[in-house]
């Protein structure tokens, strides 16, 4: 039976399990790695009903979606130096070392065009998820009609303090969802997927710092913002608790984990070389679990 979902037939209509979800953490950099392993998934014409991502894994989670294998691995690793929105000189300019508007309006308007049409007539659910500055807490957004709209959305998801301005969205202020939720399996299996495929971008046993420096600088510079910093301070100990909860129910078969296992780049990697690898390195993982994941989301 493997040999079916095996072949290069698009298979968008395809049996998948009605209540199969995939969930993408982010990563910044590390995000190219998820790129990889779903450009197997689209090659072979695998497509979830229900896609949630965060930051990194939000912009792929678009790609995903869209059905443009290369495009996510094209937008990780920019050959063009002018091209990149990580810019001292942007710092210099703004203040922040980011500039959000060349991966979410030049790159999906211009210099690498994104198929809203194929997005919007997917028939998926794309949750992207962020994180609301005055409650702390996150949310789970979505958008399927309006382009620059599905553009803010994943911008937000992937805004990070310091490196970039808050995201205004229906009068609402934002920032990367991995704040609040960096691993979002829990939400869906409260939404009821029952079978779920979790990309991670670091290697097993991966664990945070819990006495890092970043939660200071939080309080420092987001001093106003008490839900903002509460979130961040509190993000290592989240984190390592998802962790935790999620290798236990991989262990009880009941969710299936990609993850590297080769060394990760760094978040802010430019290094095309060291990306190109990390890309293959997704790639080649994503072909030597394909059939234990579909056996695992054909079992009962």
């Amino acid at each position: 039976m493997i040999e079916r979902f095996m072949s290069e037939e698009k298979l968008r209509n395809w049996n998948m399990p009605e209540k199969a979800a995939l969930v993408m953490e982010g990563g910044g950099s590390r995000g190219v790695f998820t790129a990889g392993v779903l450009d197997v998934f689209m090659e072979r014409g695998l497509y979830f009903p229900y896609v949630v991502g965060v930051s990194a894994g939000a912009c792929n989670g678009l790609d995903y979606v869209a059905g443009q294998i290369g495009r996510s691995r094209d937008t990780f690793i920019v050959r063009d130096k002018s091209l990149r929105s990580l810019s001292f000189f942007n710092l210099f300019k703004t203040g922040y070392i980011y500039d959000m508007d060349k991966p979410f309006r030049d790159f999906p308007y211009r210099d690498f065009p994104f198929d809203f049409d194929t997005f919007k007539n997917s028939g998926i659910i794309c949750e992207m998820v962020v994180t609301n500055i005055d409650t702390g807490r996150p949310e789970y957004l979505s958008e399927n009609k309006d382009n620059d709209r599905i553009l803010e959305i994943c911008r937000a998801s992937s805004t990070l303090p310091f490196a970039a301005p808050v995201v205004l969205l229906d009068g609402k202020r934002y920032m990367d969802g991995g704040l609040s939720d960096s691993i979002p399996y829990g939400r869906s299996i409260r939404l009821g997927y029952r079978k779920n495929v979790v990309i991670l971008t670091r290697r097993l046993g991966y664990r945070k710092n819990l006495k890092s420096k970043a939660g200071e600088m939080v309080r420092l510079f987001y001093r106003d913002e008490p839900a903002l910093v509460r979130s961040c301070i509190l993000r290592p100990k989240v984190y390592n608790r998802q962790l935790d909860i999620l290798e236990r129910l991989e262990r009880e078969g009941r969710v299936f984990v990609i993850r590297p296992t080769e060394n990760e780049v760094s978040r802010t990697e430019t290094n095309t070389d060291s990306l190109d690898r990390f890309y293959q390195h997704g790639y080649n993982t994503g072909v030597e679990v394909y059939d234990s994941m579909i056996e695992y989301l054909m079992s009962p």
